[in-house]
């Protein structure tokens, strides 16, 4: 919502003052430029991002304009978390392996959904506890493989913005591109009427002002807002690791879940309160079944 609200403020604002100044909105239509610059664009992020980048590029926009991860999602990532930690303590990890083997049929992992949506996640949390239940591996043996994990899933996340930053910084350029073309155009018709000469130099001025509007009005900041929003669903991974390592070592279910509850900043960190509140729920579910 705060991206379309942006949006709609960046063309009030410019769009506002350049009438209260005395200008012609129609004198800003100038379609040749609005092509000379979008085509060359889309054209060079082409041939500078690879099919799979520019695929995730249009998923991440999407992305911007839903609601990110609130702190009812890591309230029940956490729940989620403990009752697998407190199985793991009661039965030994070995009792975990069905879970992940078919987790849409989990009679735990069924219950968070969102969670299931998240196939990284998913993924992640699976092969962290399958290589746990192998064994043979050190603390900072698994701390090191979970972080080069996240590390690799993070760089991949980050590439779209970085493509569209690297699209971003050569609009001016290609507004200015589009304004050499215009004043090639006016050099053509210099033994024209002034009317004819002013109407084609203001045409090639509005191209470098398309550049320079679409680049720091529009491009940056959405790369911005990707890039925000990957470093905040880095944290539900993060999450998960602290938890896992913490149960690794040997702590009590309700301990690891702190460590893990811990991680997360405080807009989406619930309360130490809230989250023994769950934690109760859970014991009181298993002992009725």
């Amino acid at each position: 919502m705060l991206l379309i609200v942006g949006i709609v403020i960046v063309l009030v604002s410019v769009a506002g003052g350049y009438l209260m100044a005395g200008g012609h909105m129609l004198l800003l239509l100038q379609p040749s430029e609005f092509i000379i610059i979008g085509g060359a664009a889309a054209g060079s992020m082409m041939i500078s991002t690879p099919p799979k980048v520019l695929a995730k590029l249009l998923k991440q926009c999407q992305g911007t304009l839903k609601p990110g991860l609130a702190q009812q999602d890591f309230a029940d990532l956490l729940q989620m978390m403990y009752q697998l930690f407190r199985l793991a303590q009661q039965t030994g990890i070995m009792a975990l392996e069905p879970h992940f083997e078919n987790p849409h049929q989990s009679a735990i992992l069924a219950k968070f959904p969102k969670f299931l949506s998240r196939h990284h996640s998913l993924a992640f949390l699976s092969d962290s506890i399958k290589v746990i239940i192998v064994g043979g591996m050190q603390a900072h043996d698994l701390d090191a493989l979970m972080e080069e994990d996240l590390q690799v899933h993070h760089e991949d996340e980050k590439s779209p913005a970085a493509a569209l930053t690297k699209v971003a910084d050569a609009l001016p350029g290609l507004g200015i591109v589009a304004a050499v073309l215009g004043i090639v155009i006016t050099m053509q018709a210099i033994d024209g009427p002034p009317e004819e000469i002013g109407h084609h130099v203001g045409a090639a001025l509005v191209g470098t002002f398309l550049g320079i509007l679409m680049s720091y009005g529009f491009a940056q900041p959405l790369a911005g807002a990707i890039e925000q929003r990957v470093q905040e669903d880095g944290r539900y991974e993060l999450c998960m690791k602290a938890g896992v390592m913490a149960t690794f070592k040997g702590l009590p279910p309700a301990i690891a879940v702190e460590f893990a509850r811990r991680v997360l900043p405080h807009d989406v960190r619930p309360s130490f309160e809230e989250t023994e509140k769950l934690c109760r729920a859970t014991r009181s579910e298993q002992a009725a079944a």
